[in-house]
């Protein structure tokens, strides 16, 4: 994993010759080596069409290509930063919570509909995140950016995980979602919890949760 956590808002990233790795454009904090940042106007891996796809989802946030030989430390506007592994499976992400990810992972998109039908796109539309969402797929490290402290939830079969819209931040593994309701006549008459629209999650693999219901 390229990634060192050197406090809850800055990483620090091993750049190695041959290999690259993606930030979000103005992420470095500082570097040491001989490195080079690049802006990259493709917005990250896979060619025209993918760039073509993910500016079409809606996901297509600015990214430079980090490339040499040094460490660089990263960080965007104060926020949390959590890093995950991936060891094969997909992780599902917003595009702008993407802080730096490694040049091998397999990036693309995802519509909201074919992971949770149509709740799915109801999900979307609830948080705010649309009807498509970042994939990133493969061996390899991801940095994200959440409001507050960041905490890694299992999701077992037949144990489904029930997370706020607002304070979901990503998830990874075999993981169905969908949004569930919990409206009733308290609710009709402004006597509810607030807590109307819950995002369910079943399935292996994990969902992470940030301290707030803010969006970046």
């Amino acid at each position: 994993m390229p990634f060192r956590e050197i406090n809850s808002k800055m990483v620090e990233a091993t750049v190695v010759p041959g290999q690259k790795m993606y930030s979000q454009r103005g992420a470095m904090l500082a570097y040491k080596g001989e490195v080079s940042f690049t802006p990259n106007m493709a917005g990250g891996q896979g060619g025209l069409m993918s760039m073509i796809g993910r500016r079409v989802a809606d996901e297509a946030t600015p990214l430079m290509t980090v490339e040499g030989s040094g460490t660089v430390m990263f960080g965007h506007g104060g926020h949390h930063i959590q890093v995950i592994g991936l060891t094969g499976d997909t992780l599902y992400v917003e595009a702008d919570r993407l802080l730096a990810f490694d040049g091998t992972l397999q990036q693309g998109t995802m519509f909201m509909g074919s992971q949770g039908g149509v709740m799915g796109m109801v999900r979307g539309q609830v948080t705010g995140q649309g009807l498509f969402t970042t994939t990133l797929k493969g061996h390899g490290a991801v940095a994200v950016m959440a409001h507050g402290g960041v905490i890694e939830l299992p999701i077992t079969p037949g144990r489904p995980v029930h997370v706020d819209p607002q304070a979901y931040v990503a998830h990874h593994g075999d993981v169905r979602n969908k949004l569930s309701t919990a409206l009733g006549w308290r609710d009709m008459v402004g006597r509810g919890s607030g807590e109307a629209f819950q995002l369910e999650l079943s399935g292996s693999g994990a969902v992470y949760v940030q301290a707030s219901e803010e969006k970046l």
